[in-house]
């Protein structure tokens, strides 16, 4: 599966919004959305008019480029998110959320998401007491993630714990063991980033 392989500040420039794709470094003045607030190779201030068109394909590569998931992914994704009853937006969110290597991001046990995809490669998180490997691993309500052995002995992850963090979302439960339980499918109230999932069932609805 083809990745991006090109500077991630690059990717948060061209779509005028902090996608938190460098962990820490985002959160700080080192920040390229700091520095340039603009997209790569115009001047500062400069910004050509988008067509509905454009900007539906501007969020729907947003969010995209947000999880680290290749274009056919998230097509996948939309289709499911279409079957399934409800809002087909909010699905499609909530679908995202429940991946293995966002609730290992969300948890705090990894600075990016990209990051987290790794560790959930290298077999670092068990499921219900399994070791799951697959970072597209859709978590269920009841499910229990927790750290296998060798995540524990992993050197980044215990200063990640050792570190303050923010708190989990409202759909994740900590417990006292470290471990996190899944009590409830996550929901539009609790994405905490500024998303028009409209735009992307317009930009598919074509």
């Amino acid at each position: 599966m083809s990745r991006y392989t090109d500077a991630k500040c690059r990717v948060c420039r061209r779509h005028s919004s902090k996608l938190f794709l460098k962990g820490p470094r985002c959160y700080t003045d080192k920040c390229a959305m700091e520095k340039r607030p603009f997209p790569p190779g115009s001047q500062k201030g400069s910004r050509r008019r988008l067509s509905g068109y454009g900007l539906q394909l501007k969020e729907k590569q947003r969010v995209r480029f947000m999880y680290g998931i290749s274009e056919n992914q998230f097509k996948n994704y939309f289709e499911k998110a279409n079957r399934l009853p409800g809002v087909t937006g909010e699905n499609l969110l909530s679908l995202l959320e429940r991946r293995l290597d966002n609730v290992v991001f969300r948890a705090g046990w990894a600075d990016s998401r990209a990051d987290a995809r790794q560790m959930v490669l290298h077999g670092h998180f068990l499921v219900n007491g399994r070791k799951v490997d697959i970072p597209s691993y859709l978590v269920d309500e009841g499910d229990v993630v927790e750290m296998s052995p060798r995540g524990k002995e992993n050197k980044k992850i215990k200063e990640l714990m050792e570190e303050e963090k923010a708190p989990s979302p409202a759909w994740l439960g900590t417990g006292e063991d470290g471990k996190i339980t899944i009590l409830r499918k996550p929901q539009r109230g609790d994405i905490d980033y500024s998303v028009e999932e409209q735009l992307i069932v317009e930009f598919y609805s074509k």
